[in-house]
């Protein structure tokens, strides 16, 4: 027997017998033989007790690597199963997995285990670390499994997808399947930490049963565990569902609807105070707003093509009877082109720019679902706009100076652009032109240079009919999202047969250019949450200013004066009137995070003036009421920002 393993750097080396990837890691160098805590061989992880015997590729992983971390999630994950299953012999468990954010086991039994039972499961995984047990790789039947699992029926419905024989681990006399690859022994486990306990249907579906799913993080150096655990916090402080609740402004109930968002008034404020700002941007860049129904008969989305390529994400199509289908619409898309199609269009109108605030529906899993970011039920800042092929470059040039001008309003500062091309490898999911294709690409690319603005470029990222512009930004969790798009359609219109009379009188073909400013209201609305952490700038702030009378008899009346000078100024200004201490009522507005604060006692009622306690500070700054009003009123105009 002779094979060669090709190692990354492209170099090779060749053995006549099995040899692990443990002792090639140590035939390769000493201090590599001691870092070595997996392999990848021809792209799959394999524990370093894994023998080779043939031709392969094989990297060793060692704590360097990304994989190094997930093997040292995977394996506390897998020890966690096995003290858990020691500290509650009738545990029974389901699926598990180790990534980038950790790892998660879900669990179930009568008395499902509680938060406060994690540091006691911490102490025993800790234990069994400090015993540096070996792990051992073993190679079992499925009936064998079968049997140890006989009373647990989620590892029996897991164990139908493997094959006769099943690559399993052991940990003394516990044994469980589905890691590709873990530690030796519990000894080189280093920092770990059990996080949370939450709910979780059976592999995701919300007919299954609700399982306890546990969750976790590991990592090599105690550093990386204490940055990552801040971070943690800080997500939970930003979390837009736990804000939105303390600050009053949706919620979400499963009973009535899973995904399907109710905003309450200080929520419904914000989203109406976007709203408006949006129509009044675009009507003055010359966009002309419209209404369209959320159904439409479903014969328009198999000519959009949406049906074939999108069928999986739509609400099943309801039967009206006389062979009409009417289906919930995802996209808004084929709605503006009847609009545009409605009259006989002259090159001399077009650009033709249609907007809307559009209502779409979208056939979400319940375990996908997740407060505003993912919904069934979703408003678009939607766009499109029907153009000469001339016109194309100048259009999307104006498109995006529409966009950072928004930007520059919201204080959006961190993204990046993206070119999102159609992958040539995978062109079955796309419209089938590949002339169409070669020509908007090269069109979106050549726009991009000629604006001297950096992008990158992403094979597959495209809309099916079309390549486009994502805008990239971040997060203030972290995570890159698309917060605006810029699409470029030559297929559209070709597929409805959309036309303009040119200059020579003859039909010509338009261009077709998709574009959402912010997205989705909700998920807009959710990014600007966790941006601010609910303390809206001035010009969004549902409350705009609390005033709070010292004592309700002797101020009320000027209390309410105020109130009603501000609103009729166009600001959002209550009186608390709550028979509480002034204090309180002060944290109070703190707490619900309002820009201004008016504490009204007997010298701000004799002088006409207010006390001013600016949100997140320690002020109290005495002014006339002429003076605040002039000062909230510029603070509203100039969106809030740093004068």
């Amino acid at each position: 027997m002779s094979f060669s393993i090709t190692l990354p750097d492209g170099s090779n080396r060749d053995y006549d017998k099995a040899i692990s990837i443990a002792d090639l890691a140590h035939d390769i160098s000493t201090s590599l033989g001691k870092a070595a805590l997996a392999g990848k061989v021809n792209g799959e992880l394999k524990p370093v007790d894994y023998e080779l015997n043939d031709n392969a590729d094989v990297a060793i992983i060692t704590d360097k690597d990304e994989d190094g971390l997930n093997v040292l999630r995977a394996t506390v994950a897998f020890v966690f199963e096995a003290v858990a299953k020691k500290a509650y012999p009738e545990l029974r468990l389901g699926e598990h997995a180790a990534d980038s954010d950790g790892f998660f086991v879900d669990t179930d039994k009568e008395n499902q285990i509680k938060i406060g039972e994690l540091p006691q499961l911490e102490k025993a995984i800790q234990k069994a670390v400090k015993s540096g047990a070996k792990i051992e790789q073993v190679e079992m039947s499925k009936s064998e499994l079968e049997d140890i699992f006989k009373d647990d029926k989620f590892k029996l419905e897991l164990l139908k997808a493997e094959d006769d024989t099943v690559s399993a681990y052991k940990l003394g006399d516990f044994v469980d399947f589905g890691f590709s690859a873990l530690l030796p022994n519990t000894g080189k486990i280093k920092q770990f930490k059990l996080l949370s306990v939450a709910g979780a249907y059976w592999q995701g579906q919300s007919s299954n049963p609700m399982l306890q799913r546990i969750s976790g993080t590991a990592f090599f150096k105690k550093a990386d565990l204490d940055a990552d655990i801040k971070r943690r916090e800080e997500i939970k402080e930003r979390d837009h569902r736990t804000i939105g609740r303390d600050l009053d402004l949706f919620f979400v109930d499963p009973k009535v609807g899973a995904g399907l968002p109710y905003w309450m008034p200080k929520g419904a404020t914000i989203r109406r105070v976007i709203e408006r700002y949006i129509i009044d941007k675009e009507v003055a860049r010359g966009y002309q707003h419209v209404y369209t129904p959320v159904l439409m008969n479903l014969d328009a989305y198999k000519t959009s093509g949406h049906w074939a390529h999108y069928r999986d994400d739509m609400f099943p199509p309801m039967d009206m009877g006389d062979g009409e289908m009417l289906e919930l619409r995802p996209m808004n898309c084929p709605s503006h082109i009847q609009i545009y199609k409605h009259h006989i269009r002259s090159y001399r109108e077009l650009p033709v720019r249609i907007a809307e605030l559009g209502m779409m529906h979208r056939y979400e899993k319940s375990g996908a679902l997740s407060g505003l970011q993912r919904v069934r039920e979703m408003t678009l800042n939607d766009g499109h706009t029907f153009v000469t092929l001339d016109q194309v470059k100048d259009e999307f040039a104006r498109t995006l100076q529409l966009i950072m001008d928004v930007y520059k309003d919201f204080d959006i500062t961190d993204y990046y652009f993206r070119l999102s091309y159609r992958d040539p490898k995978n062109t079955e999911k796309y419209f089938a032109n590949d002339d169409m294709w070669e020509r908007s690409q090269s069109m979106l690319k050549g726009a991009m240079d000629d604006m001297g603005l950096d992008y990158v470029e992403a094979e597959g990222e495209a809309a099916f009919y079309g390549p486009k512009l994502d805008i990239q930004t971040k997060t203030a969790l972290g995570s890159d999202e698309t917060m605006s798009t810029i699409q470029l359609d030559f297929m559209l219109p070709e597929q409805f047969d959309l036309t303009y009379i040119g200059q020579d009188g003859e039909e010509h073909r338009p261009v077709m250019i998709h574009r959402g400013i912010v997205g989705t209201m909700e998920r807009f609305i959710a990014y600007l949450i966790e941006i601010y952490k609910g303390a809206f700038p001035t010009w969004l702030a549902p409350v705009q200013v609390e005033i709070i009378p010292v004592n309700l008899d002797a101020h009320g009346d000027y209390a309410k004066k105020v109130r009603d000078e501000l609103n009729k100024r166009g600001f959002r200004a209550e009186v608390d009137f709550r028979n509480e201490k002034l204090g309180y009522k002060i944290r109070e507005a703190q707490t619900q995070k309002v820009p201004y604060t008016l504490v009204l006692g007997d010298k701000e009622m004799a002088d006409n003036s207010v006390n001013v306690r600016p949100y997140g500070t320690d002020k109290e700054l005495a002014k006339s009421l002429d003076e605040f009003i002039k000062e909230i009123d510029a603070d509203v105009k100039s969106y809030s920002r740093e004068k």
